[in-house]
């Protein structure tokens, strides 16, 4: 009997020209670059002109097929993570299929904000498994901008738009997907909320929900800094593995300083956790998709290389998670 796994076999990204430097910001907000900097590690951000969350996601995901030459009538699941869809139907996930011909594929979006790539493979991992086509395309795509009050400088300054994809590959006798470790905490959900909607109707009167994204970053910050060390330390050993045989960590941008204090708790080497926060800020479920796909073309990962990577995002819900992989 043939004993099937789940690899990653392509990655690709998309990011709107626009850069938007701590400077421009300036002239929108009472704020600084020193004080963004100092705070957070973000220099610039990518900002839509008119892009929506579909074109990014059909962008990034056309480059991840590009890099293998993948036919789209081979996929047989696409998910797209977002907070930020288009509309609330179709989904996002329904227009990228459309527009790659991916004919054969069945397509949602999953919403776990910026932990919703790390959701999305390990749905797709599992499902991909018990399907006809062999390749399923797992995208994070935000345009978080749409979301964001712009005279809210403790928001507006964190956060980009951007998409990232990884296809994913069903083959015999290879695995990548060693260990996971996901969470959820409902009762901590008001720590950050978005696109919050009006029930209005004839029988009800008007609550005055805008919509814009508000978020407690102390409780936030606080609840990833014990909450992802131990997350990531609960992966590796369900895997079997030591922190030391990790070769890169890769974690959700949202932060500078929280990723230098989780390698610290960890004990492991700041130059064991690749970071791009700083071009791009906080871009949500693209976050880590975007990292991987670019380590993978700067060469720090390398594709069968049999490296292993920890993947680990956190975000509203409060959601969090990791993934122990080998590349």
């Amino acid at each position: 009997m043939k004993t099937f796994g789940v690899t990653i076999h392509s990655t690709g990204r998309y990011v709107p020209d626009n850069e938007v430097y701590n400077e421009t910001l300036t002239h929108w907000m009472e704020t600084s670059d020193e004080w963004i900097r100092k705070r957070t590690g973000i220099r610039k951000r990518h900002l839509s002109k008119g892009e929506d969350t579909s074109d990014l996601c059909i962008r990034a995901s056309q480059a991840a097929l590009a890099n293998q030459k993948v036919d789209a009538s081979q996929i047989g699941l696409v998910i797209v993570a977002t907070m930020t869809p288009d509309s609330q139907s179709p989904s996002v996930a329904s227009k990228v299929q459309a527009a790659i011909k991916a004919e054969n594929a069945v397509a949602f979006d999953l919403s776990a904000a910026c932990s919703g790539f790390i959701y999305g493979l390990s749905a797709a991992e599992k499902m991909l498994r018990h399907m006809a086509c062999p390749y399923a395309l797992v995208i994070g795509g935000e345009v978080m901008s749409k979301t964001l009050n712009w005279s809210d400088r403790k928001t507006s300054v964190l956060f980009g738009d951007g998409a990232g994809a990884v296809l994913l590959k069903r083959e015999v006798g290879t695995e990548a997907f060693i260990a996971e470790d996901l969470h959820t905490d409902g009762e901590k959900g008001s720590a950050l909320v978005s696109g919050e909607q009006e029930v209005a109707n004839p029988v009800c009167a008007r609550d005055d929900k805008n919509g814009y994204l508000t978020m407690d970053g102390r409780a936030i910050f606080n609840f990833v800094t014990k909450s992802i060390p131990k997350s990531i330390t609960q992966a590796v050993e369900k895997g079997s593995t030591d922190l030391e045989e990790v070769d890169f960590f890769l974690l959700h941008q949202a932060n500078a300083r929280i990723i230098e204090i989780v390698a610290k708790k960890l004990g492991r080497p700041l130059s064991k956790f690749p970071m791009n926060i700083e071009n791009y800020g906080n871009t949500s479920a693209a976050s880590l998709p975007i990292l991987l796909d670019e380590s993978i073309e700067n060469g720090t990962i390398r594709l069968g290389s049999g490296q292993k990577i920890v993947l680990s995002a956190f975000g509203g819900g409060l959601t969090w998670g990791t993934l122990l992989i080998k590349i």
